[in-house]
């Protein structure tokens, strides 16, 4: 039996060859099988030939799939022809398209950042511009992913978009050809520290070649200087595919170690995946970085490493997805991802910590501490499971504050960037500077931006809810002009980050995602704190020493 076979982590999969799922011969699940799909069958001929309204055959059908799939886990799902493409950028690391990042701003939906290299960048497309419309199509009612669609396609063929540009009255249009784009793991590359002594690099995903991306940056930085330290970026990355996650480890340990185990209800999808290679870094200090968008792949490098006590792990909690999903081939070009397995890294735990079925009678829930098992790294230190990688150091970015979030939602900062952008060829103003701080704060007067606090909801409510005197009416008066003093106030008091959110939306309009990100990393805390442990190794050591 022929078996082509490629098991991944995270949300998009290898295809498996329907022939080898290789049901156990229980004569009872096939007539169970048999006899349920019969009677489906019939219901489904029944109700779509002969229901009092008209149903559509395939929207029933879907929905009855939908609900089947909904009653197993989030991961188990029928992908669409549409959907496949989301697949072929994963497994394949490409796609045919035109080169550029699109996603929401408020209802607009517009482009984040062209690539270089690609014809939406060649052509003049520039980080702000609304998109209107796709080879005529009206884009208002679609979602990001829907437009990106219309985008994709076979190279070499064209696609007409049309965007409004702020200080343009007439819409732009701008015929583009698809070229075979190359989706890069690795989006940014460089020092980090005062003394730039600390290798930094940002891994958003685990598609097809990460692990060499990854090599390619680490001989990039060693290329330029002897390493200190190696911060690895793995904050709001959800994964991939597993052969890249085991290659990243292998840049990092010996040969033939354990990185994770696949254990399922059946033999086949039982695998041992270890290290090959001869490790390109096999003692230098490493620090990784994770959040709770740190998912699958991202999780069985660093909980890999934390188990082989190789690095330290920095950052929040991790998501804590540990079940596998193979990808099965089915008719008129759909695919299904179904969960065969869960894994467990070198320490023998599992990763898995979130509820991942509707069946109150079959699901896995978060445990408490004190019904986690404990389990041992490779020096004996405590680690559990049930609850994703649990980071050695815990720090968080700083939360934004109400008027951060609020400047952010109402996109007066992504406003005032294209504004700047229409009226000014290059940056022209540093991080920090008065005018630049001072043409904001007219920007946003003049667009009569506004926010309200807890405390003004609460004091409409009592001035709406109470009858109160007119003198009384003076205090709630003054309380009211004491909030807006407040308000004004707050606006001064969190400039620095403010002139950061300005700086790092206006470097994107010059210098594309790349100088976004070195404008952003001086001020990450979590970088920063990342490198203090990497220049101590006393610290360091001790973070990876036995404590219980």
């Amino acid at each position: 039996m022929g078996k082509w076979k490629k098991i991944v982590a995270g949300s998009v999969l290898a295809i498996t060859s329907l022939a080898v799922m290789g049901l156990v011969r229980n004569p009872d699940i096939y007539f169970l099988i048999k006899k349920n799909f019969t009677i489906f069958s019939e219901v489904y001929r029944e109700v779509s030939l002969h229901y009092v309204d008209e149903v559509n055959p395939e929207q029933l059908m879907r929905k009855g799939i939908d609900a089947m799939l909904e009653s197993l886990d989030p991961y188990t799902v029928l992908i669409d022809e549409a959907d496949n493409q989301s697949m072929e950028i994963m497994t394949r690391g490409s796609y045919g398209g035109v080169g550029m990042d699109v996603g929401y701003r408020g209802d607009d939906i517009v482009v984040i950042a062209p690539l270089e290299g690609y014809s939406a960048h060649s052509k003049g497309i520039r980080t702000g511009d609304v998109i209107t419309a796709v080879d005529g199509v009206p884009v208002n009612s679609l979602s990001p992913e829907e437009v990106r669609s219309l985008t994709t396609g076979e190279p070499g063929t064209t696609v007409t978009m049309t965007v409004q540009r702020y200080g343009i009255d007439d819409p732009l249009k701008f015929e583009l050809t698809r070229q075979r784009v190359e989706v890069k793991n690795v989006p940014y590359v460089g020092f980090v520290g005062e003394q730039k002594k600390v290798g930094y690099i940002l891994l958003s995903r685990f598609s097809q070649n990460a692990a060499g991306e990854v090599q390619e940056a680490i001989e990039h930085l060693q290329a330029q200087k002897e390493l200190q330290g190696l911060v690895l970026d793995l904050r709001n990355n959800p994964g991939g595919l597993l052969d890249q996650a085991v290659g990243l480890v292998d840049k990092f340990v010996p040969q033939g170690r354990t990185v994770v185990e696949t254990r399922g209800r059946l033999r086949q999808h039982n695998n041992s995946f270890k290290t090959k290679e001869t490790p390109l870094l096999p003692d230098l200090s490493v620090v990784i970085l994770q959040n709770g968008g740190s998912a699958s792949a991202s999780e069985i490098v660093a909980g890999a490493m934390q188990d082989l006590d190789r690095a330290v792990i920095m950052g929040e909690q991790s998501f804590g997805k540990g079940l596998v999903q193979v990808v099965r081939p089915l008719s008129y070009n759909t695919s299904l991802k179904l969960t065969t397995s869960r894994y467990y890294i070198p320490s023998g735990r599992s990763i898995q910590s979130v509820t991942y079925t509707h069946d109150q009678n079959n699901s896995v829930v978060n445990k408490p501490d004190s019904t986690r098992r404990k389990f041992r790294t490779k020096s004996g230190r405590p680690v559990f499971d049930g609850d994703g990688i649990s980071p050695d150091i815990q720090i968080s970015d700083k939360k934004p504050s109400l008027l951060q979030t609020s400047l952010m939602q109402q996109n007066m900062i992504f406003k005032f960037a294209n504004k700047y952008a229409a009226n000014h060829d290059s940056l022209e103003h540093k991080m920090g500077a008065d005018t630049l701080f001072e043409k904001f704060q007219r920007y946003i007067e003049d667009q009569e931006f506004e926010y309200e606090t807890p405390s003004e909801k609460y004091l409409a409510k009592i001035d709406s809810a109470l009858q109160i005197a007119e003198d009384e009416k003076k205090h709630l008066t003054a309380l009211g002009n004491k909030i807006e003093s407040n308000k004004t106030q707050a606006f001064y008091n969190q400039r620095d980050v403010i002139d950061q959110l300005l700086y790092q939306e206006l470097i994107a309009r010059y210098k594309g995602k790349k100088g976004q990100y070195s404008a952003s990393l001086p001020y990450d805390r979590v970088v920063n704190e990342a490198v203090k442990v990497l220049m101590d190794s006393s610290r360091y050591n001790n973070i990876l020493s036995v404590s219980n």
